[in-house]
């Protein structure tokens, strides 16, 4: 504990830290703005359903506690990993944030009405901001939770959770058709090159993040 304590004020003891915490953190809420912002747009604009090979061979089920309440266990269980390990903040948070301003660009291309029979979430109010239902691609469900895996590739405990995490959100939003299977199947491919982009444009987070030493393979 007295080892994790010294980490903690040798970290928030580094200007430069302390200012890509800054930064990460008003990235991702203008990233969040962004992407909150295009599922609204998309809404507005959406138009007719369209076929799939899997939501047509299969039918609606009611996934709407998993689809509302599966997030946000695994994003507590996220940040209860960024309070443990405070150097990995910059770069996560940032990553994020591209892909949050990415996945908005590309649901503003293209505005795929809702599959007919979707489940629709009845949580009201806040949530309601964060799920549109009109944000088909790509799939934050599932990328996100495969992002975060890329991550934390590193820790064979974390990987693991954030890989069993992307495959049962996939599952869970073809169960209540509230994806189309291209949104799921396309966001691992979308996620990766994110992650790669992520590497390159925050060279300094990612170093930082390497050789902090605290994430050891588990």
């Amino acid at each position: 504990m007295k080892e994790r304590f010294r980490k903690y004020r040798s970290h928030f003891n580094d200007k430069d830290f302390l200012l890509s915490v800054v930064f990460s953190i008003v990235m991702l809420v203008i990233a969040t703005y962004i992407n909150l912002s295009a599922g609204a747009y998309a809404t507005e604009k959406a138009s007719n359903a369209v076929t799939d090979i899997i939501l047509s061979n299969i039918r609606v089920y009611d996934v709407d506690a998993l689809f509302i309440y599966g997030p946000i266990i695994f994003w507590l269980f996220i940040f209860s990993i960024g309070i443990y390990f405070p150097r990995k903040i910059p770069f996560t948070f940032k990553t994020i944030s591209l892909f949050l301003v990415i996945r908005a660009f590309f649901i503003s291309l293209t505005h795929i009405g809702p599959w007919p029979g979707q489940i629709i979430v009845s949580s009201q109010g806040f949530f309601n901001k964060f799920a549109t239902g009109n944000d088909f691609f790509f799939s934050a469900h599932t990328g996100l939770p495969f992002l975060m895996a890329l991550i934390f590739w590193n820790n064979k405990t974390i990987r693991y959770i954030c890989l069993a995490s992307s495959v049962f959100f996939a599952c869970v939003v073809l169960m209540g058709h509230y994806h189309y299977s291209i949104d799921v199947f396309g966001a691992y491919f979308i996620t990766f090159t994110i992650f790669t982009m992520g590497k390159y444009f925050f060279k300094k987070d990612f170093h930082r993040f390497q050789i902090t030493g605290d994430m050891k393979v588990i």
